[in-house]
């Protein structure tokens, strides 16, 4: 039996309309898995694969009885769910001495709370499941360092790595809790954060694999996690950044030396 053969088996990706989210949607469509995503608004296509399509449903996860409203309407339409992929998330950048009250309270709740309203509601299903069910929540190396000019977002996916590891203990042995963090992902949007191709290729050299993460990256990490080979991995956060970012005093010791060389 393919421990990655999801036919039969039910997942949600929020945020599953574009980027990693459609990345994350598509790769469990081509492992058999009937998908709904859910995004504030519809997109032009839908994540698709092997002449096959997710479902969408129209939600705004920060808020709980949204959040609430997409697992029950997954578990109406397909009848369960197996597992949720908490993957809506991000942040504009603002200085911190800058936001506003209202935007930062904005950031967290769609980084932190949005993940832990939509896991509980699934938590209800999956814990009378005789299968039960794996919750995967995607972070970001913005929660594991300093995030200047994003502190909010950063602060918000540090506690969501927390939050992982507190429901992975409350919520076993019927369901799984795990994280993703993903370093820097070229996306549709990655150019213009990075000042276009050249600016993502440059990026992508300081990183010792040679190269920014895919969102097929990603969600072969999901894939993972959610499948029977991760039988026994609950609670930790599988780090996807090439290698990591290469210390500063390096660079540091490389510019003060490279007169004398």
């Amino acid at each position: 039996m393919d421990p990655l053969d999801f036919v039969g088996r039910v997942v949600v990706v929020t945020g599953g309309t574009r980027g990693v989210g459609r990345g994350i949607a598509e790769r469990f469509l081509s492992a058999g898995a009937d998908v709904l995503v859910c995004a504030r608004h519809e997109p032009e296509s839908l994540p698709n694969a092997d002449a096959r399509e997710a479902l969408f449903v129209a939600a705004d996860v920060r808020e709980a009885g949204d959040a609430e409203r997409v697992v029950g309407e997954t578990v109406g339409h397909l009848g369960r769910i197996d597992v949720l992929v908490n993957n809506a998330g991000g942040s504009p950048p603002a200085a911190a001495a800058d936001a506003s009250p209202r935007f930062s309270e904005s950031i967290v709740r769609l980084n932190l709370l949005a993940p832990l309203h939509a896991a509980r509601a699934a938590n209800v299903f999956m814990q009378e499941q005789e299968t039960g069910g794996v919750v995967v929540n995607i972070g970001s190396v913005s929660g594991m360092r300093p995030s200047p000019g994003t502190a909010a977002y950063g602060a918000a996916k540090a506690g969501l790595l927390n939050l992982t590891r507190t429901l992975a203990q409350e919520w076993a042995p019927k369901v799984r809790v795990n994280a993703v963090t993903p370093g820097p992902v070229v996306t549709e949007e990655t150019g213009l954060h990075y000042g276009g191709s050249e600016g993502v290729a440059a990026v992508g050299r300081t990183i010792p694999m040679g190269r920014m993460a895919t969102p097929d990256d990603v969600a072969a990490a999901c894939l993972f996690l959610a499948s029977p080979l991760a039988a026994y991995v609950t609670g930790a956060n599988l780090v996807l950044d090439g290698g990591g970012e290469r210390p500063a005093f390096l660079g540091a010791v490389d510019e003060a030396t490279e007169g004398s060389r």
